[in-house]
């Protein structure tokens, strides 16, 4: 199933192939597309843990280095916050209770400090982190493994990388950091 493929009218196919119904305004950059009830695909990450996507934002036109859409319009307060990071479109989306709340460009690491693939959960949070490793601020850091790798803000621009770490608009980050709470899972695929 194309993950990120955002067709005006259905941006995920569900697996019955009925199309997804508006919820919001039609043609709106960042309002909602939701799928029926019953009709809502699944989600799998490579751990196996299934995410049922009950809405998407609807993205119809291509991002770039530094944009983010965020739209809690809708959206249940309550439910799980999942994130969902896809390295080969470079983009980020961030899920509460199966909805899209939030998605952006990103940075990755390198072929010679790449980023991890796989699901983990958020081990620490901190709003103001210093590196020890590279001497650099992390604001709005979620901690993924023990040896360093974290989502954080960072200047989300053309040629730029990381050494490992997920990085992301910090107006972005500063929403992620907000919706989410330690233990809360990310999936990482290639």
């Amino acid at each position: 199933m194309a993950w990120w493929s955002r067709p005006a009218t259905s941006p995920l196919p569900s697996p019955s192939a009925s199309p997804a119904v508006p919820a919001t305004t039609i043609g709106s950059y960042g309002t909602r597309v939701s799928y029926p009830a019953g009709r809502e695909p699944s989600l799998s990450a490579p751990d196996g843990t299934p995410l049922l996507v009950h809405s998407l934002l609807r993205v119809d036109r291509p991002m770039h280095f530094g944009d983010y859409v965020w739209n809690e319009s809708g959206v249940p307060a309550g439910g799980d916050t999942r994130i969902r990071v896809d390295l080969s479109r470079q983009l980020m989306s961030v899920f509460r209770g199966g909805h899209e709340i939030g998605t952006a460009v990103i940075l990755y690491g390198t072929d010679h400090k790449p980023t991890p693939t796989g699901t983990f959960p958020i081990l620490a949070r901190a709003r103001l982190h210093q590196s020890t490793l590279y001497d650099a601020e992390m604001p709005y850091m979620l901690r993924l493994t023990d040896d360093g790798v974290a989502i954080h803000a960072s200047a989300v621009r053309r040629g730029y990388a990381t050494h490992g770490c997920v990085g992301i608009p910090e107006d972005f980050a500063r929403r992620v950091f907000a919706a989410s709470a330690r233990g809360d899972l990310v999936t990482i695929t290639a």
